[in-house]
């Protein structure tokens, strides 16, 4: 990790200077709640949630400036780590590691959560086997099952093809700290370079298993998500042994996320150092206030501070 000067620190800790600022000159801040430009590192799980954050925050605010930069979770951390950014968009909270680094800086990052997302497996639409019980996952990414026969008896002999969007992003910490219990993912595991390959990846290869963040495909009035689900199947799945009808099996729908029922659950943050009220402020507060999670909740997650209305229907 960089070493920071007096400068550097004194300019994190927003103590005014007398004769020069933090990267203008005077006293005046180099920006606001609602003005001024500030670069923001994010999760590329959840770039389209953040796009439509950041559009409407903008057309709200004129003279605000967000640009987003999307990286996988490792790269995110280590931007705030460095003090290359003051504020980030991530799957999760900080570890007991990354907050004695920051003590050492004498930081306290604030961490807000801001929504629930989860983590969706997808497969080819030719691959018959949509559903799977929560052993079977656990069997496929420990790599105790490693064909789809394995699986089902009907099914071919096909080997499975395990593959995320990044090797070092948030769904494969995810699925090695949730599924897998800290052990590494098996020799069939692959990653891609963006979401739409990994997509793209599944629907040619019929014995594919994609994990990709909820965000990507549950928002229906988006032409991405749309196309996406288009081209692979959602797989359902159970988290009772032996199920014995579709109902026991549920896909990352916005309301099994939001009453827990979807196993493959987990949860949205901001983390910023901003010390002083400035735009990464204006704009955590944009996202946390009513507008914000009105966006969340259109995009079919599940808005930090907002209750989702959940209607069934009797036949």
């Amino acid at each position: 990790m960089k070493k920071i000067n007096l400068l550097t620190f004194l300019c994190t800790a927003g103590i005014a200077l007398a004769t020069f600022s933090c990267g203008q000159s005077g006293n005046a801040p180099v920006d606001s709640p609602t003005s001024g430009s500030i670069k923001i590192t994010v999760d590329e799980s959840f770039a389209p949630i953040v796009d439509a954050q950041i559009q409407m925050f903008q057309n709200l605010y004129k003279y605000a400036k967000v640009q987003a930069v999307y990286k996988p979770e490792v790269q995110v951390v280590q931007d705030l780590l460095t003090d290359t950014v003051r504020f980030a968009i991530m799957a999760r909270q900080l570890n007991d590691q990354e907050k004695a680094e920051f003590a050492k800086l004498k930081i306290t990052p604030r961490v807000n959560k801001i929504a629930v997302d989860g983590v969706a497996l997808i497969l080819n639409k030719a691959n018959t086997d949509t559903t799977l019980t929560m052993q079977q996952v656990r069997d496929i990414f420990t790599g105790r099952k490693t064909t789809w026969k394995q699986l089902d008896p009907t099914a071919s002999n096909g080997k499975i093809t395990i593959v995320f969007d990044n090797g070092n992003s948030s769904t494969a910490r995810f699925i090695q700290d949730s599924i897998n219990l800290g052990k590494p993912l098996p020799p069939n595991s692959y990653a891609s370079t963006s979401n739409s390959n990994l997509v793209d990846y599944v629907a040619e290869n019929q014995n594919a298993i994609g994990v990709i963040g909820v965000n990507w495909i549950s928002d229906r009035h988006d032409s991405t998500a749309i196309s996406f689900l288009n081209k692979v199947n959602v797989v359902g799945i159970s988290v009772k042994e032996n199920p014995t009808s579709e109902d026991d099996y549920v896909q990352p729908y916005q309301g099994y996320l939001a009453q827990g029922t979807y196993p493959l659950r987990r949860e949205v943050f901001i983390v910023s150092k901003e010390a002083r009220a400035g735009l990464g402020t204006g704009f955590a507060s944009f996202i946390t206030g009513d507008k914000g999670q009105r966006i969340i909740l259109k995009s079919g997650l599940v808005p930090a501070s907002m209750p989702v209305r959940i209607v069934g229907f009797r036949q």
